[in-house]
């Protein structure tokens, strides 16, 4: 299965919004364990990170639309992507991570200098305004 071929969307959403294999890590682990209050210190014993690392993995995120802050607890997240077509692109680019790490992987670490992201928003379809 490590040859299946990775959709435009999950590839696009990959180049543009993954800049990192712990970043896309964090995704899945806060996602498959939805229920759970995360604060930095779990995310980096469960990824093999700083705590200082794990911080600044939530903060970007949370403002990547990706989880939330828990109101009431300092610096606990949740995993709530801001919509339901971000939540279902997610599950779709977590499918695909495990059908196809190596090349998932290899994405994510292929955006090295922006010239991957360029490459990707250059086959957006815009409608003309």
């Amino acid at each position: 299965m490590e040859n299946t071929p990775i959709p435009d969307d999950i590839r696009r959403y990959v180049l543009t919004r993954v800049p990192s294999v712990p970043y896309m890590e964090a995704i899945l682990l806060l996602r498959e364990k939805r229920d759970v209050c995360w604060e930095a210190e779990q995310v980096a014993r469960r990824l093999y990170l700083s705590e200082g690392q794990a911080d600044l993995l939530l903060q970007q995120l949370r403002d990547d639309g990706v989880v939330q802050l828990i109101q009431g607890k300092t610096n606990a997240y949740s995993y709530a992507p801001v919509s339901g077509e971000l939540a279902e692109l997610i599950d779709r680019v977590a499918q695909a991570y495990i059908a196809n790490l190596i090349a998932i992987s290899t994405l994510i670490h292929s955006r090295a200098g922006g010239k991957a992201k360029m490459l990707a928003e250059a086959f957006v379809w815009r409608k003309d305004k």
